[in-house]
């Protein structure tokens, strides 16, 4: 007769184990959390860095009332940005999201226009193209415009030194995120209303195992199963794709840490479908409409600099959108996790909110 005291520790262990088993022998797990992400991260790694556009800097001194620059504007591969602050530009500049910075100046004496540009060693092709473009309209200005031996439009340009920031390095952080969502929330509300429906819960509380130990087991259980999903996705990323770790084995640890307090976030999520889901059939429908407009809409695959303003104010209020910038910040920028408070707080709010929600919503039988 076994006459050690009850402990709840080693049922919370117990319920964890139970449940990481159920995990790894459930193939929609698998896939939604490694297979999807490590294919999306194949496909795009290869076809990401063909940019058919070049995205650009207008210093804050540019003069813009000249024809030079609204033939600039209308050109249909260069994509003049202006709401961005200087610091921003520089920054974006030297790892490669801004082709280039143009400083435009108009003079009373030939060349009456000078276009100076500043390109950085992360610009690569888009660089290239937009040098061709300038070179193109400064061609036609002066050819059409000339009156002397003097140019009506000269083109002074610069370099400096940038890291090379690959479009992978924007990508895998989305795949990340992705595939902790898919889990917090789809893995989470079918277990606990498999669990709900089949009575396991029920029986449970003829035991003395506590509720927090169930909750608790499972969370431990899909943490696990989601870092080992992590490391895979990195590792990958890293050493078949390039992806950028700026402090090597840091920032593995780091992006582990905020995997962790992302899918606390997204198991919220999956705590108040499991209770108003009334089958296991109600289940997907519900969790595609909070999930589905996160992976559009949250930076996962394209930069949210590219939607209209209306659909960024969206995007600017999702989770996943914070959880992606932060993982990105942290990854290339070098960020700490101090260094990205701001994403981490928004993500708590979430927190609050998204459990206050289940704690109202979640049943147990």
């Amino acid at each position: 007769m076994n006459n050690q005291p009850y402990s709840n520790f080693r049922a919370t262990m117990a319920v964890a184990k139970a449940s990481f088993r159920s995990i790894m022998r459930s193939p929609s797990a698998v896939v939604f959390s490694l297979a999807f992400p490590l294919i999306f991260i194949v496909v795009f790694a290869n076809i990401g860095n063909r940019a058919i556009t070049a995205d650009v800097g207008v210093s804050k001194t540019c003069d813009t009332a000249n024809d030079f620059y609204r033939g600039l504007k209308s050109h249909k591969v260069a994509n003049l940005i202006t709401d961005q602050s200087t610091a921003d530009m520089d920054k974006n500049l030297s790892k490669g999201d801004l082709a280039a910075i143009i400083n435009i100046q108009k003079s009373s004496t030939p060349p009456y226009i000078t276009v100076n540009t500043t390109y950085s060693t992360s610009s690569g092709d888009k660089g290239n193209i937009f040098k061709m473009i300038l070179t193109n309209i400064a061609y036609n200005a002066n050819r059409s415009m000339q009156q002397g031996p003097s140019p009506v439009v000269e083109l002074k340009d610069a370099t400096i030194q940038g890291r090379k920031y690959n479009y992978i390095d924007f990508l895998l952080p989305g795949m990340l995120g992705f595939s902790l969502l898919s889990s917090g929330v789809f893995g989470t509300a079918f277990v606990f209303l498999s669990l709900r429906i089949t009575l396991v819960i029920k029986r449970f509380f003829a035991t003395p195992v506590k509720k927090y130990s169930i909750v608790l087991g499972e969370a431990i259980a899909r943490l696990i199963f989601s870092w080992i999903g992590a490391l895979f996705i990195i590792l990958v990323g890293h050493y078949a794709f390039g992806f950028t770790l700026i402090h090597g084995v840091v920032t593995v640890i780091n992006m582990l840490i905020l995997s962790a307090l992302g899918l606390i976030v997204f198991m919220g999520f999956g705590f108040i479908i499991s209770g108003i889901a009334k089958n296991e059939s109600s289940v997907p429908p519900i969790a595609n409409i909070i999930t589905l407009p996160q992976f559009l809409l949250s930076g996962t695959f394209f930069s949210i600099a590219a939607f209209p303003g209306w659909l960024q104010g969206i995007s600017n209020i999702l989770p996943l959108t914070y959880l992606n910038t932060a993982m990105r910040n942290v990854a290339f920028e070098g960020a700490s996790i101090g260094g990205v408070l701001p994403q981490l707080g928004v993500l708590g709010i979430w927190f609050i909110i998204v459990y206050g929600v289940a704690v109202k919503t979640f049943r147990w039988e």
